[in-house]
């Protein structure tokens, strides 16, 4: 027997409308507990109805069909409701293969928008990238529109992968909460060139963009200020950009450097944050101040040895500018346009 056939059986068609009533009666249910927790209870439906209609066509031999006469049953049903498009319905199906384990969705998976997952499902292939994605989404509290850049600038394989000595300078909870924090490369490709600037162009273009700048340092970087002056020893030092960081409850120092990381730059910041630490930061409120060296490139294993016995606690990372990005990059990364959308409307909320 055919698809068409099949759909057309008394026994099929049977099945078919008891499942229809049968998700009704849920959607009802489901609309009553929406009026305290819209979300949670909307995503918790989709996964339901997603399930249902993979269990049936998997036990049952169901079509791609199916879901093309359920979309037409349940926007007849209920008009006023959203959400039963044949491509919506599709999504379930794919949000419901995607994650098997009910308590996994209901935990973690129910605590971010509907339409974020269907971005994780378009964009992320891997399933534990999915995962991670989902949940910096609650973490950071992501619009739907910075959830698709920092999918798209492969952040996934960017967090905490830069060279640090946190692990001997801070305490635990405080070192693996600033790894993460802390990125590498860090991509610039809102500046909108590739060419060798001097580090003081650089800085200068960084400040012009500062809010597009403050996407890509990420949640919680609050700016303090540029060429922030400390007068030490009765010398005038500046430090390129401080900022305060909201969740680490520190100060945190970027070093800019537009050529490849030495070993006199750690010295340096070190310098720094040792004056900074006793100038800036209270004791009874702040921890340790961080220091960020962003260079244009970096050897990993002179950057470790560099670090190994500095006493305060600093990251060496690098960044890239437009076309300049490594392959792997390249390809995750929207054009400048498509860049400056997003960056347009990071604070704004889509209404999905």
């Amino acid at each position: 027997m055919n698809a068409n056939n099949l759909l057309e059986a008394p026994s099929f068609r049977v099945g078919r409308q008891q499942f229809t009533v049968s998700l009704k009666q849920r959607i009802r249910s489901s609309q009553v507990k929406a009026a305290v927790s819209v979300n949670r209870e909307l995503v918790l439906l989709y996964w339901q109805i997603g399930n249902e209609i993979l269990t049936r066509q998997e036990r049952e031999g169901w079509g791609a069909k199916v879901i093309d006469r359920l979309s037409l049953d349940l926007i007849i049903e209920f008009p006023d409701m959203k959400g039963f498009s044949v491509r919506n319905l599709k999504y379930m199906r794919k949000f419901a293969a995607a994650w098997r384990d009910s308590q996994f969705v209901q935990q973690v998976a129910a605590q971010i928008p509907w339409f974020h997952h269907c971005v994780i499902l378009d964009k992320v292939p891997d399933l534990p990238e999915r995962e991670w994605y989902i949940c910096e989404t609650i973490r950071n509290g992501w619009s739907r529109n910075v959830l698709v850049h920092q999918i798209e600038s492969g952040l996934v394989n960017r967090a905490g992968t830069s060279v640090t000595n946190f692990s001997i300078t801070l305490p635990a909870p405080q070192s693996d909460l600033a790894r993460e924090v802390i990125k590498d490369p860090y991509i610039f490709d809102f500046l909108g060139c590739s060419a060798e600037k001097s580090e003081r162009e650089l800085h200068q273009s960084l400040l012009e963009k500062l809010r597009d700048f403050l996407v890509e340092l990420g949640i919680g970087f609050a700016f303090i200020g540029s060429e922030y002056h400390l007068e030490i020893g009765d010398q005038d030092f500046y430090l390129d950009l401080l900022f305060y960081h909201t969740r680490l409850h520190c100060y945190i120092i970027i070093e800019l450097k537009i050529g490849a990381f030495v070993p006199e730059f750690a010295g340096k910041l070190n310098f720094y944050l040792s004056a900074a630490d006793d100038m800036l930061r209270d004791p009874a409120m702040d921890k340790p101040c961080i220091g960020i060296l962003l260079c244009r490139e970096k050897n990993r294993v002179i950057a470790e040895y560099a670090l190994r016995d500095m006493s305060k606690p600093m990251a060496i990372s690098t960044y890239h500018l437009g076309p300049t990005l490594p392959p792997q990059f390249q390809e995750q990364l929207p054009d400048t346009a498509r860049l400056i959308d997003i960056i347009l409307k990071t604070t704004l909320d889509d209404g999905d």
